[in-house]
């Protein structure tokens, strides 16, 4: 793709789209033209069928230390509701094609929000996490007060909401929000061979399982199975999936398509 942003940069190597938040004097403060940047990329590289995943990641000293407020201080709720503030992240939430985040140094307020879009997370060992917006008088407002809830669970979210306190990357670690912790030196590294893993695998089965996962999330038990089963049968009119059981009959390692 490597179409020219002014607040991101993009590449795209061996099936994998890399997206980098690039405003480092900043720690890469969120602003709305940002998040628009991050989920055209990430729509781009949805759509082209050479890639199979995506990695999310931040330049300098931090993934993104939150929202640009200098853009928000002054802005009134009229305002926000005709912007359609959080319009840009919903559109990042439909994104098929699973997204690792490789997130370091400080992933707080909206940094932390845009992480937990992410489906699988890698952080560094010395990243620090929160949602200070309590104490700026308001509250996360693309998700984070949801998604934060989803995986750590009704208790310690409102700890971390509440109070405005940060977490660290192990605390992160036991409570669910991320993935893994490595070495900071190791952060991309582990998450590139990560995600080769995942682009050797057949692109319409990570599509349909990312698809299954997030309705099982959302959904009752006998609603997400009726999901599944639909994803199930709809594999086997792909031509990777003949080639995926035709290469484990014949001992040999499968040469998947993405159709």
């Amino acid at each position: 793709m490597n179409k020219p942003y002014d607040l991101i940069l993009t590449e795209s190597v061996d099936g994998i789209g890399f997206i980098t938040l690039n405003r480092p004097k900043v720690l890469n403060a969120i602003n709305r033209q940002m998040v628009s940047e991050i989920v055209t990329a990430a729509e781009a590289f949805d759509k082209d069928s050479t890639i199979r995943v995506i990695v999310l990641s931040g330049n300098g000293r931090a993934f993104a230390a939150g929202a640009d407020i200098d853009e928000m201080k002054d802005i009134s709720s009229i305002e926000l509701e005709l912007l359609n503030q959080f319009v840009d992240w919903d559109r990042l939430a439909i994104i098929k094609k699973p997204i690792i985040g490789a997130i370091h140094g400080f992933v707080l307020g909206g940094g932390l929000e845009l992480a937990l879009c992410c489906d699988i997370l890698f952080a560094g060992e010395k990243t620090e996490f929160g949602f200070p917006e309590v104490g700026l008088g308001v509250m996360p407002g693309a998700g984070g007060t949801q998604r934060l809830t989803k995986l750590m669970g009704k208790m310690k979210a409102l700890e971390w909401l509440l109070t405005g306190d940060r977490m660290s990357a192990h605390e992160a670690l036991q409570y669910g929000v991320i993935n893994r912790v490595v070495a900071n030196e190791l952060l991309m590294e582990e998450t590139v061979k990560f995600a080769r893993k995942l682009a050797e695998r057949p692109s319409l089965s990570l599509r349909l399982i990312k698809e299954s996962v997030l309705k099982a999330v959302d959904s009752p038990l006998n609603e997400g199975m009726q999901l599944e089963r639909k994803n199930f049968y709809l594999l086997f009119s792909s031509e990777d999936q003949k080639e995926g059981m035709k290469a484990f009959v014949e001992k040999r390692k499968p040469n998947f398509k993405g159709k």
